[in-house]
């Protein structure tokens, strides 16, 4: 795995999804129905991880597309106040738009909105791909949902092919999304094919299951991809923790408990946890854990970008919970 740990710990990573915007009522608890107020902050998958890893000192720069109006213009500028890096944004123009995610800061009777029809970032295109400099970033990362619409489709198997060529590995977050997608066989198809031209693939078993065609299949899924394609499967299973394999072998590791205020963002504060880890030469087994505790962290906030921890934010939360399950 070493060209897969030597591209990661450049700690440098080039990007390749979508930024929107988050809106969740005020105060937690709120039923969207019922709020007065709302609170707005960065939201796609993507561009928190990549908010996430500057957080921790990494750099990150996103490559996609948003609107060009007010809404982007948002967006913009909270990929700024992240650090993260905007030389390959676009802003497009006629009807697209930035995607919307509506949810609420509560797990029970929980109600997301997500606002996709004709998403902003699904007009990135092969020139945007192809503009990006691959030689100053150690490692590209993507999301499943880039390949949901052409011709962001297209353009994001295209970036794959230049940074494969370029000496990067390739790091996938399978993030299935149905609403994203027009059939259940096309994401299928795609993602499994995503899957495999990756490195290092990141998914629970719910998606792992569906490229496998059932949830009962998603562990031989993962196990087959490790022992085939790809250098390292992360398997996570929620609250049973995550199985990681790797070279034959499969590290089971346990979760940090905490009072969750809310379902969304542990995903993208995993991924961006676990990549500054392996960057600060953590052990798998303990970069693994690191991203464990920042999901943690993230739901029992509100907000993901937001509510992602940085270095001192993930120590104090460390030394005062009593330590993950065992697996």
């Amino acid at each position: 795995m070493q060209g897969l740990l030597d591209g990661i710990k450049r700690n440098a990573f080039v990007v390749v999804g979508r930024a929107g915007m988050d809106f969740f009522p005020d105060p937690p608890g709120t039923r969207t129905e019922d709020g007065e107020r709302f609170t707005a902050a960065l939201g796609g998958s993507a561009a928190n991880i990549a908010a996430g890893i500057c957080k921790f000192g990494g750099t990150a720069d996103l490559v996609t597309c948003v609107s060009d109006d007010s809404i982007g213009r948002f967006c913009l500028n909270q990929l700024d106040h992240y650090g993260v890096g905007r030389g390959y944004v676009r802003s497009v123009g006629g009807e697209a738009r930035n995607s919307l995610a509506v949810y609420e800061s509560r797990v029970e009777d929980h109600q997301t909105v997500i606002y996709r029809n004709g998403a902003a970032d699904f007009e990135m295109s092969l020139q945007d791909v192809e503009k990006v400099e691959y030689s100053r970033f150690g490692a590209l990362i993507t999301a499943g949902t880039v390949f949901a619409a052409e011709p962001s489709r297209t353009a994001a198997f295209r970036a794959i092919e230049l940074a494969r060529a370029a000496g990067l590995p390739v790091i996938f977050d399978v993030d299935y999304r149905p609403y994203s997608w027009p059939s259940a066989e096309v994401a299928a198809d795609v993602l499994s094919r995503a899957g495999a031209l990756s490195d290092m693939i990141v998914g629970n078993d719910e998606e792992f299951g569906f490229m496998a065609g059932g949830i009962d299949k998603g562990l031989a899924k993962a196990r087959d991809l490790a022992a085939s394609t790809a250098q390292l499967v992360i398997f996570k299973m929620g609250e049973k923790g995550a199985v990681t394999l790797y070279r034959g072998n499969e590290i089971p590791t346990g979760i940090y408990p905490v009072t969750a205020l809310k379902p969304t963002g542990a995903g993208d504060s995993f991924m961006a946890g676990l990549l500054s880890g392996l960057a600060a030469d953590l052990t798998l087994r303990e970069a693994v854990l690191r991203g464990s505790a920042c999901a943690s962290i993230v739901v029992a906030r509100p907000g993901c970008a937001p509510a992602m921890p940085g270095p001192d934010a993930l120590t104090e939360f460390l030394a005062e919970h009593p330590g993950p399950t065992t697996p």
